[in-house]
């Protein structure tokens, strides 16, 4: 069978989601071609020929854009049967079937995709919709046929640029955040990836010019038994090799022995989703910290000589005009201005279908009907000066780095429209000095 998986958008990321299961469909026999449309042109020679295509739908925006793109990629092949796998295709079954989805797999999903296009072969064309939480024994991923690394997002580091790959060594999580898109298909759950496949994987990345690996597991110290074994074998193999992970507050603060191994193994930057300085929405969200646990863990991860690449979500139910302003003044207080993205400014909490956020009936009370276009539960703050903000946020940030303003410049002109004209900067470190990847993690 004539296979082609695509990646519409992955933050940068060389896609393991099509490296993966393209090895294991090439294992069966099958022919698979990787489509990675954010870097490169749609295959349209490969479309039209395919029997079956796969969309990798990891994230919101990756499905929110297939589904722009759906009606030009079908006008190439009418025919060929469509599968949608990743995060978000199990949350958004019902709009992938509308655009011509016949199969749905969520979770573990190399399996279910093969299993899929052999029923397709044997003229069965069976209509999946499965979530997999199985242990499976991954195969070391193929990333023939993908653009180069040096598409992709690079590292920037004060001595310079460095040339990043991507794996993971995990997938799911033990946390039940109710924010997280992870939770609604994971459950609490989370599977790793053997030891030899992710080193493999991480093998042939540097043999193509890799200098950084990003690891994508949404915790990488979910089992710090499996992480840490394999950063110790990353180092004796690569001392060289730098690479950054996302660790939970609450995981750095239990874990905080194990930092300096972090930093001696080549762990440039840790992004840790904080989401909120605000105490009572922490709860909310069932983060499981609280905005003193996050300082500690800064104070920890600095004192490691360690950084630390905060995300937020600033722009939630309970946001007031005051409290965006609290929140700016905070980051300042805490020297943060140059180790948070701009983007994550002006993060708005997203409402995915399958939301744990729906839990709570206050949540339940302020969503309108589902989106079917923005493919979330719309809602609006009380106080429409806090939307109007964000919306003047998002536009400057926009400007801003447009014409490269710096991190310090963006946020300056942020704490203006907040009204905090007052703001004046504690002197901390230049940008220059703080590793940061040129294409930021939001979701």
């Amino acid at each position: 069978m004539r296979v082609v998986l695509v990646s519409i958008y992955e933050m940068g990321r060389q896609p393991f989601g099509l490296a993966s299961p393209a090895a294991w469909l090439r294992r069966e026999g099958h022919e698979a071609t990787c489509a990675d449309i954010s870097r490169a042109p749609l295959p349209r020679a490969a479309v039209a020929e395919a029997d079956a295509i796969g969309f990798f739908l990891p994230m919101h925006t990756a499905t929110r854009l297939f589904l722009r793109a759906a009606p030009r990629i079908r006008a190439l092949n009418p025919h060929a049967a469509w599968g949608g796998y990743g995060l978000y295709a199990p949350l958004n079954e019902e709009a992938l079937r509308e655009a011509g989805v016949s199969a749905i797999f969520g979770g573990e999903f190399e399996r279910g995709l093969c299993d899929w296009v052999n029923s397709l072969a044997e003229g069965v064309g069976l209509g999946y919709s499965k979530i997999s939480l199985a242990r499976q024994h991954f195969v070391t991923p193929e990333r023939t046929g993908l653009p180069p690394l040096a598409q992709y997002a690079q590292l920037t580091t004060k001595e310079g640029t460095r040339r990043v790959g991507y794996t993971e060594a995990s997938r799911g999580c033990k946390h039940l955040c109710r924010h997280c898109p992870v939770v609604p298909v994971y459950r609490g759950n989370f599977r790793v990836v053997q030891r030899e496949v992710v080193l493999g994987d991480i093998r042939q990345q540097v043999e193509s010019g890799a200098q950084h690996i990003t690891f994508g597991d949404p915790d990488f110290w979910n089992g710090p038994g499996h992480a840490m074994p394999l950063v110790e074998a990353l180092h004796a193999e690569w001392p060289e090799l730098s690479y950054d992970a996302t660790i939970k507050v609450e995981h750095l603060l239990k874990h905080r022995d194990l930092l300096g191994d972090l930093r001696r193994t080549g762990c440039a930057f840790v992004t840790t989703a904080v989401e909120s300085l605000d105490d009572d929405v922490l709860t909310k969200l069932a983060k499981g910290h609280t905005r003193a646990d996050f300082a500690e863990a800064l104070r920890l991860t600095r004192a490691e000589g360690l950084p630390l690449a905060p995300t937020f979500i600033p722009f939630t139910p309970w946001t007031t005009v005051s409290g965006y302003g609290a929140f700016l003044r905070e980051l300042a207080d805490l020297e943060l201005t140059e180790q948070v993205a701009p983007v994550q400014l002006a993060i708005r909490l997203l409402i995915p279908e399958g939301s744990l956020m729906l839990e709570l009936a206050e949540v339940r009370a302020m969503v309108g009907s589902f989106d079917r276009t923005g493919l979330c539960y719309p809602w609006k703050n009380v106080d429409s000066r806090v939307d109007d903000l964000w919306r003047q946020v998002n536009e400057t940030i926009q400007q801003g780095e447009k014409r490269r303003a710096s991190r310090s410049e963006i946020f300056a002109a942020v704490a203006r429209l907040a009204g905090e004209n007052d703001w004046s900067p504690t002197p901390m470190a230049s940008r220059a000095t703080i590793p940061y990847l040129t294409e930021p993690w939001y979701c």
